[in-house]
């Protein structure tokens, strides 16, 4: 099928391509609290990631993403889900979440703020990005094997995020 008859119009439902990686050490995961310059999520701990760039696919994204937040070699990147995220706006984000265990524990930190190891047990203590505190533990508790996971988040009238899993 030719490019043109993809089906791409303005005024359809369209979505910004996202990655979301947690990397794993044992029983701790690499969390980067956002830097205090940040506009989102300034001081919040959150996985690495960003935009998938033109040309890429999620896989080359999530690698490229980790690499430039952390310095790190990866070992399997595993797929964990994907949630779409409704923002009331003409774009939503289609947000692809994957882990990959750490060859190493040695870092580089960058501009987006100071990387931690945190034990697994430690996590829920921290100040975490908004979806963080249900979609982390969904995430660290999945198997080798398990299928993938999906979801959606919106926002209600009063701007609270709300999330549902299928």
């Amino acid at each position: 099928m030719p490019a043109a008859e993809q089906g791409v119009h303005p005024d359809r439902y369209q979505v910004v391509p996202r990655v979301l990686c947690f990397i794993t050490h044992g029983r701790e995961v690499l969390l980067l609290k956002g830097a205090p310059t940040k506009r989102i999520w300034a001081n919040q701990y959150n996985g690495v990631g960003g935009h998938v760039e033109r040309g890429e696919d999620l896989a080359s994204a999530a690698r490229r993403e980790i690499e430039e937040e952390t310095g790190l070699a990866i070992g399997d990147l595993r797929f964990c889900g994907a949630v779409t995220i409704d923002t009331a706006q003409a774009a939503g984000i289609a947000l692809f979440v994957f882990t990959a265990a750490a060859e190493g524990r040695e870092t580089r930190a960058g501009a987006e703020g100071a990387l931690e190891w945190v034990p697994f047990d430690d996590v829920a203590k921290l100040d975490l990005v908004e979806d963080l505190p249900v979609l982390l533990p969904k995430v660290l508790a999945m198997a080798e094997g398990d299928a993938p996971f999906f979801g959606r988040y919106w926002y209600n009238a009063e701007g609270k995020l709300k999330m549902a899993f299928g």
